[in-house]
């Protein structure tokens, strides 16, 4: 039978040579799927900018439908819709600010890892004694950095050990 391409965009299959593929790649169909797939990965802040360069679809807002759909040069989003996008956008933009906020500016990873080596070390070799420069930060400085722990959904292997420590429960029957 020969071989077929299945074109992941556009759901469908055809006989595999040269001619028929370019022609499918070379499509209006082809491309308008393709476009679609890739806007559906596209950021808040670029459809609401790409929507206020608009101008809004008269068609679309007398009759609520146009001929041309998702291909139609005029924005289909109405006033209350923007203004949600807007929320939307200010919202992520807050959060991403908060996130560099709550990194504090005067401590760096290298710095903390610094620290750290040194603090196991004065540990190993003396005890429980501390860096001076240690004790003047206090408990905040043995807390791991929040450049560690912004990232989400770490698996548990990842995750630092709890304040307490580890529980272990000892287990007498096996079986």
């Amino acid at each position: 039978m020969g071989r077929r391409y299945y074109c992941d965009y556009c759901d469908r299959s055809f006989q595999d040579n040269m001619h028929n593929r370019k022609k499918h790649l070379n499509g209006v169909q082809h491309h308008r799927a393709k476009k679609a797939w890739f806007d559906h990965f596209r950021d808040n802040e670029a459809i609401l900018y790409d929507e206020q360069a608009k101008k809004p679809c008269r068609k679309f807002l007398l009759k609520g439908i146009c001929d041309f759909g998702p291909n139609c040069r005029f924005s289909h989003m109405s006033e209350e819709d923007l203004s949600v996008l807007k929320r939307q956008v200010e919202d992520e933009r807050q959060h991403r600010e908060d996130c560099q906020d709550r990194i504090m500016p005067g401590r760096s990873l290298e710095d903390w890892l610094s620290r750290r080596e040194k603090k196991q070390t004065a540990l190993s070799s003396k005890g429980d004694l501390k860096n001076k420069e240690d004790s003047e930060e206090g408990q905040a400085e043995s807390d791991i950095p929040q450049q560690l722990l912004s990232f989400p959904d770490l698996p548990p292997s990842l995750l630092p050990p709890p304040p307490d420590g580890w529980k272990i429960k000892v287990i007498t029957e096996w079986g």
